[in-house]
């Protein structure tokens, strides 16, 4: 059975006040009192000793470091998506209208390439499942009504094929 002994003695409260006063940080006080850090922040807390705003002010390293911190961040970049998407759409698109697109051209499977749209058409496996067949977008799968409705920008929903 172990004895209850308190841990901030009188003596303890001193020299935790004592290097406050200094500047030590919570992990030196901690060191040197024989506490741990979390202690020493709450034994703080409690006796209302705060450092304040203005704590870099007594500390010039701290300053230099923040300092050379913020000149070492990298600027703020567009996620690889986003920049996706502005390339695909320079300007903001209108509104998507509910204008059917006419698959003229549909094709099936074996008659895709890389000229038609491979957008699918009806239910895989179904008799009449076909592609859309129609003129592609430069460097798109999709012709311009496909694409509008694959390349949603700022929207995170599915539109189902057909």
């Amino acid at each position: 059975m172990r004895a209850n002994h308190p841990t901030w003695t009188e003596q303890r409260l001193e020299r935790l006040k004592a290097h406050f006063q200094a500047g030590l940080t919570c992990r030196q006080i901690a060191d040197d009192i024989g506490v741990s850090r979390n202690a020493v922040i709450g034994k703080l807390s409690r006796l209302n000793l705060t450092r304040g705003n203005n704590d870099d002010a007594s500390r010039p390293a701290a300053k230099a470091e923040k300092a050379v911190a913020r000149e070492r961040r990298p600027g703020k970049r567009a996620k690889p998506a986003l920049q996706l998407l502005r390339v695909i759409y320079p300007e903001p698109l209108p509104a998507i209208d509910d204008a059917p697109i006419h698959a003229d051209q549909c094709c099936s499977l074996l008659e895709l390439s890389a000229q038609k749209c491979r957008w699918p058409i009806n239910t895989p496996g179904a008799a009449d499942f076909c592609f859309c067949g129609n003129q592609p977008l430069e460097g798109l799968p999709y012709c311009a009504g496909h694409t509008r409705l694959a390349y949603r920008p700022g929207s995170r929903q599915r539109v189902a094929p057909g």
